[in-house]
């Protein structure tokens, strides 16, 4: 069977994402996992070549119809965003460097719904030059959702199993409300939405290879909202919220106490998390696992990831080597998953 083909989107040509992609078709570790296309702006590419003396073949190719070579040293390179993103000022806030992010995602996104992609890995973009170039999305997930359109989605963090987690297939984690600010959390959050919280990451663990994912519910407010005394959303939004999901037939447990839940889980007790809000997930998660932490997009019908850190402005087209380990479990969790698709 072939590798997967999956597209290695350039993000941010500000931040870390060329040297990001630099880095890795320079080097073997890609190669062994799938056949990478670039999507992104080749000039950009060879500058962070040059920077680093990788002397990275750039091939500039229409489609992934073309005639594609996958080998240590080479980049496929599809660019179809506008050539000035070239003219981007490096580790800044800038519109060219926003509408180049969305450009090569939507590349990306519209040659995965087609069939012609098995999976998209996405390296880092910046919301506030996504806004400067007046496209009004908070991030890639958001993006992803409404090009795809899907109203039910998610993002989900995973860490892979090692050290810090025990549980055999690794550790998922995905949040009820996003990027939104606390105040509006309790506001947003229904009995519905955690359900289908629930509903897709038990899904999604499945195709990790966990027959009968256990799935551990956070509590909003602290120790539960001690039966009412700090809040009654555990007992009127998500109590209710566990109840369907056991009934359907989900092994589900909560709301739990946000702080002791995420120690039993790295321990191996669950295979996955419902958190509440954006923080409750990202703040456990990049502390045990920042470097390899991943991020998924749930209910979406294609397969994206994407490393959890941001695009590096402090170190990006510096003479820093960049960590590529996050890109690089990605890129494995996206293979992984587009085994459930028919690769090409």
């Amino acid at each position: 069977m072939k590798l997967p083909l999956i597209a290695l989107t350039m993000g941010d040509v500000s931040g870390i994402g060329p040297q990001l992609l630099d880095v890795l078709c320079s080097g073997s570790e890609i190669f062994q996992i799938c056949r990478p296309v670039v999507y992104g702006n080749a000039a950009v590419l060879r500058r962070a070549s040059q920077q680093s003396g990788s002397q990275l073949q750039i091939r500039e190719i229409g489609s992934v119809s073309d005639s594609l070579e996958f080998r240590m040293g080479i980049a496929n390179c599809i660019d179809r965003g506008n050539s000035n993103v070239v003219e981007a000022v490096p580790c800044q806030i800038d519109a060219r460097s926003g509408q180049g992010a969305y450009d090569y995602l939507v590349s990306a996104i519209d040659d995965c719904l087609s069939g012609e992609l098995d999976a998209i890995t996405t390296a880092p973009l910046n919301k506030e030059s996504l806004r400067l170039a007046g496209i009004d999305y908070p991030g890639h997930t958001e993006i992803l959702a409404d090009r795809c359109g899907v109203a039910d989605y998610g993002m989900m963090l995973y860490l892979p199993h090692g050290a810090a987690i025990q549980s055999p297939a690794g550790l998922g984690i995905v949040h009820t409300t996003l990027h939104t600010s606390i105040a509006s959390v309790p506001g947003l959050l229904s009995t519905d939405a955690i359900f289908e919280k629930i509903r897709l990451i038990s899904g999604l663990m499945q195709k990790m290879g966990v027959a009968q994912p256990r799935v551990a519910v956070c509590a909003l407010n602290p120790h539960a909202g001690e039966h009412g005394l700090f809040g009654d959303e555990e007992a009127r939004i998500i109590t209710p919220a566990v109840e369907q999901a056991i009934q359907s037939g989900l092994d589900a447990t909560g709301p739990l106490p946000a702080d002791t839940l995420i120690r039993r889980a790295v321990r191996g007790e669950f295979d996955a998390v419902v958190a509440m809000y954006h923080d409750q997930g990202h703040i456990p998660f990049k502390l045990l696992g920042f470097d390899q932490a991943v991020n998924i997009t749930l209910g979406l019908p294609i397969v994206r990831t994407s490393p959890s850190h941001g695009t590096a402005f402090d170190i990006a087209w510096s003479d820093t080597v960049p960590e590529t380990r996050g890109i690089i479990e990605a890129t494995k969790a996206a293979a992984r998953l587009s085994q459930h698709q028919a690769h090409r």
